[in-house]
């Protein structure tokens, strides 16, 4: 096994605190890709990823998070990119699947120096009308849920050491 994949697993860790500028597009591409490669039900490719870089779209998927949220800050931690990750509900594993998604991106983007953070509350966003026509405008089909979605952008600080593990986290029966 790489060791240098291990390590990247042990670093990762949420990013709340994004610097303003944007990531480039093969920063974006790359991460995007990596989500591509994860596995899917049966090997059907059934979700579907949207980056969003625009500012107003971003300020608006903000305020509709923090409002199911009950805050008043952005539940996107103001990064410059946003990646949501939407399923059929009637797939065979729509959240496990948009899962592993999300997890191969925050990997991609670690490996890359970016930071990342998975946002929740997605699945109540677009159930509501509101929801409903932005996919349609995103050219999405019909009958998608909301998995969830990536704060994505450079790191604005150090992020924090890890937790010690605990002791009776996996058992080994033989």
């Amino acid at each position: 096994m790489k060791t240098e994949f291990l390590e990247l697993i042990q670093t990762r860790r949420s990013c709340r605190k994004y610097q303003p500028q944007q990531i480039t597009d093969e920063e974006l591409k790359a991460v995007l890709k990596a989500g591509t490669y994860a596995p899917t039900s049966r090997g059907l490719q059934a979700p579907y990823i949207v980056a969003l870089q625009n500012e107003g779209l971003r300020k608006k998927l903000g305020e509709m998070n923090a409002r199911i949220m009950g805050v008043t800050f952005n539940p996107y931690y103001n990064a410059p990119t946003y990646v949501l990750v939407f399923a059929p509900a009637d797939a065979h594993n729509p959240i496990q699947d948009g899962s592993c998604i999300l997890e191969n991106m925050m990997l991609a983007a670690h490996a890359i120096g970016l930071g990342s953070c998975w946002i929740h509350r997605e699945r109540e966003m677009f159930d509501t009308e509101e929801g409903k026509q932005l996919m349609k405008e995103w050219g999405l089909p019909e009958g998608l849920m909301g998995i969830g979605a990536l704060a994505l952008g450079y790191p604005a600080e150090e992020p924090a050491q890890a937790k010690p593990r605990k002791e009776d986290y996996f058992r080994i029966i033989k």
